[in-house]
Formats: C-alpha cells, sequence, structure tokens
C-alpha cells in the first residue's frame, strides 16, 4: 500500500504560487532559529494560518516535514515576515519530491519497536525541549513529534520524558508517548489475533535515559523523575519492552527534532519508508 498526498501538494502550490519555483533540498535551515520577534509583522496573518494548518494535514504522508511545520506552528498569533518565509522554504522543499509518500508492505514479521529521541532545550525562546519517537509495526511507520511542557535539567531527562510521559502544568499526564504507544498497539495486535510475543525494542541514542531503568537508586538528579522511571522500569520487569542503545549516527527520530542537512535527510526518509512512485 503507497500512501501519498500528490495532488494535495501540487495544488497546494500552484494556489500559493509556487509551482514554478526552484526546489529547496530542506525543508528548514539548520543554522536559522526563529524567534517571536523576527522580522516585520505580517498585514494579512490569515493567510500564514491557513497555509500553516494545510501543511499539518500534509505530515500525515509527509512526516519528514513534521519538525520545521511544528517550528512554524508556534508563531500562528503573530506572524512575522521570517515566520512566513520559513513557511516558503518548506514549500520549495514539498517542490522537489511532490509525490514522495509512505510504503506499507509486508516485512515478513509483526514486530513491534520503537525509536525515540529528544532535542534538550531546542527552542531558544523558551528552553523547551522537543521529543519525537518512531513506532514501527512489522516494520512499517507510525510517527510522533512533540514538544515538550516541561522545561528539562538535562538531555538525559529529556530523554526520559520521551522515554515515558508528558506532564502539564496541573500534574497530569496529557500526552502519550513512546512506551505508552508501544503498550497500545500490542494490545490492539492482541485483540486483532496477531502480534509478536516477544519484547518490544526500544532504541534510544542517550546511554544515560537508558541506565536510569536498570539503576534501583533514585539519585538526586534523577529524583524528580520518578514516577515516570517506575513506569518504564515496571514493563521492563514484565518484559513487554527492551531498552536497546542506537549510534546517533542511526537514530531516525532526528529528523522530528531538529532541521537536517540533505544527505542526513535522504537516509532518513529511506529508514522510514518515504519513497516516491512518481519520479
Amino acid at each position: 500500500i503507497f500512501m501519498s498526498q500528490r495532488k494535495y501538494v501540487l495544488d497546494l502550490l500552484n494556489e500559493t504560487g509556487m509551482l514554478g519555483s526552484k526546489p529547496l533540498d530542506t525543508s528548514m535551515d539548520p543554522n536559522q532559529k526563529l524567534m517571536v520577534d523576527d522580522g516585520d509583522v505580517l498585514e494579512d496573518s490569515e493567510k500564514y494560518r491557513r497555509l500553516v494548518g494545510k501543511l499539518n494535514y500534509l505530515t500525515v504522508t509527509s512526516p519528514d516535514i513534521a519538525f520545521p511545520v511544528n517550528v512554524v506552528s508556534q508563531f500562528l498569533s503573530s506572524p512575522r515576515s521570517s515566520h512566513w518565509d520559513a513557511v516558503i522554504r518548506i514549500l520549495r522543499y514539498l517542490k522537489g519530491s511532490p509525490g514522495r509518500g509512505l510504503l506499507y508492505c509486508d516485512h515478513g514479521h509483526h514486530r513491534v519497536e520503537g525509536f525515540y529521541d529528544a532535542d534538550w532545550a531546542g527552542y531558544p525562546s523558551d528552553i523547551m525541549s522537543t521529543t519525537s519517537y518512531c513506532v514501527y509495526v512489522g516494520g512499517n511507520l507510525v510517527s510522533k513529534s512533540k514538544k515538550q511542557s516541561v522545561v528539562a535539567h538535562s538531555s538525559a531527562e529529556s530523554e526520559y520524558i520521551a522515554m515515558a510521559n508528558v506532564s502539564t502544568d496541573t500534574g497530569e499526564i496529557a500526552i502519550p508517548n513512546v512506551t505508552y504507544k508501544l503498550i497500545w498497539i500490542r494490545q490492539l495486535l492482541s485483540e486483532l489475533g496477531f502480534g509478536d510475543p516477544s519484547p518490544m525494542q526500544l532504541w534510544c541514542d542517550n546511554q544515560a535515559a537508558i541506565h536510569i531503568d536498570s539503576n534501583p537508586i533514585f539519585h538526586e538528579r534523577t529524583k524528580h523523575i520518578e514516577v515516570d522511571c517506575h513506569f518504564v522500569r515496571e514493563k521492563l520487569q514484565q518484559k513487554l519492552i527492551s531498552t536497546n542503545f542506537v549510534r546517533t549516527a542511526e537514530q531516525f527520530t532526528d529528523v522530528f527534532t531538529k532541521s537536517l542537512g540533505n544527505g542526513r535527510i535522504k537516509i532518513i526518509c529511506n529508514k522510514l519508508g518515504m519513497y516516491d512512485m512518481y519520479a
């Protein structure tokens, strides 16, 4: 099964007058950090909101633009010229391969595994971190990217928040992420009558976050994430999940937490199962 929104992309480019634009290899400048007060205030802010909303819908089959769309979505209340330029760059990136989408096929197994990552304090305006995860079912992708609602004290903590749960200001668990997602998918597959009984593999590129799971003692620096740790450790002891280390170079979720170069984007898109059948 191949899922693509090619016509939607071409209609969007035509609507914005970008159909004849020169395509770009990246959806966002890796060296650019958008701020709230960058540039002049746009006269037609409604046009910006409509366009960003349409790009959000496009992330269903184009997860490679999830991060830049996440970024430009944070300036909907008062968009400026620099934010508009960032949106136009996303459109020029889409112009390069409008037919690219997700391919779902039989890989010969029903294993469930997840990759998760966090960009610690990646937002200079409020020092928030971005968490992301990829969940593969039978080698096929489900993905999510979410800005954390807390300020993490370290990269290990931001990774661990991505592993367990994100709490709101009221202290209630609001955002399900990779561990919850894995458990939910396993239960769903079981109800449907198929699945793999082996522990679900959970891959992370932060050794400290992985070691917290196996360490029975909470040190001063980790006591504030004790509740999260108990949840993840319980699933480990039940052998429902298994945590593993993956090299940063092989971390697929980087495309959801930061802007990358062209070569890295191509490699990750291939690993995510993204192809352009119209190329």
